[in-house]
């Protein structure tokens, strides 16, 4: 069980003395993983606990607050994921003005005193404090540190979020899950929509996901699954303003195959599949609702041969 820790300081005492892996671990790729799993090595070998050390908001948002949607995971996805690795604690401080203006001194001092830290695990590339001016010299000149080379495919291209991105970007979802280690997936509340859809026989769960990197506007394949469910269905979604009834934010609209149930209010895990389409602008109902019935059966078709 992963233990939460937002604030930093009267930590209580199982939480200090962790083998910390600091970094932002935005999507939990594969390069995070190993950052991870030797973290947990080295508690494993100390006889420590092992800590993550995260920040939200992520800090590109907030000193980029106008910035295009990039995130990859939540919070909420973080923390099963890094639950289902063996993390044991999970350091989250609030990146606020405050935290930003930190020095690379005080960022220290925050490790060593109020969080005691065993040892610190980090990439090559970690900085840390106002102006990223602190670097891994500088970590070792007062903590125990040990820097993960990036680990890459075999075309020796490193694991990275930014290669995630670009992937969701040209919506190649397989391109994407290779980098992860697992299917790219989003997540929120159902929210209550126009119900448009249920007129024509196709109701769907509205989602906003604007935090997310943004996806190509369109129809998708799609596997959903239902808070309080454990498992996955079918289903067919489209990404976009709507151009017949154009919102002003995008809208994630998922019409979930053979259900009808009533899920406001729940969260909705979305992992799109296949880009079947663009979106379109279309003459009247008859003729959205003629291209949903072709959007379903390509979608089943696509889903079906996958399993």
């Amino acid at each position: 069980m992963i233990f939460i820790h937002k604030d930093m300081s009267g930590l209580p005492a199982a939480a200090r003395g962790a083998v910390l892996a600091i970094g932002n671990f935005d999507g939990l790729h594969k390069g995070h993983q190993a950052l991870v799993a030797k973290a947990r090595e080295i508690a494993k070998t100390v006889g420590a606990s092992a800590g993550v050390m995260s920040f939200e908001p992520h800090p590109r948002r907030f000193f980029q607050p106008a910035a295009e949607p990039f995130r990859l995971s939540l919070l909420p996805e973080k923390i099963r994921m890094l639950d289902s690795l063996g993390v044991d604690h999970f350091f989250v401080p609030d990146f606020n003005a405050a935290f930003a203006a930190l020095s690379p001194d005080d960022f220290i001092a925050l490790l060593k005193e109020k969080l005691n830290v065993r040892h610190v695990v980090v990439g090559g590339c970690f900085s840390f404090g106002k102006g990223a001016a602190g670097n891994v010299d500088m970590l070792r000149q007062s903590l125990d540190v040990t820097v993960v080379d990036p680990v890459a495919d075999n075309g020796g291209a490193a694991y990275s979020s930014t290669r995630v991105r670009a992937a969701l970007q040209q919506a190649d979802f397989s391109a994407a899950a290779e980098i992860l280690g697992h299917p790219w997936k989003m997540e929120s509340e159902v929210i209550e929509g126009d119900k448009r859809g249920r007129t024509i026989g196709y109701p769907t769960a509205n989602q906003r996901v604007s935090e997310y990197v943004r996806i190509p506007y369109g129809v998708y394949a799609v596997r959903v699954k239902i808070e309080g469910e454990d498992y996955y269905r079918d289903g067919v979604a489209n990404f976009g303003i709507r151009p017949m009834f154009r919102v002003e934010e995008p809208l994630l609209e998922s019409y979930i195959f053979d259900f009808d149930g009533d899920i406001y209010g729940k969260i909705l895990t979305v992992q799109p599949v296949k880009h079947l389409r663009v979106e379109m602008n279309f003459d009247g109902l008859e003729a959205l609702k003629a291209q949903i019935e072709q959007d379903c059966h390509a979608a089943r078709s696509y889903l079906s041969s996958r399993v």
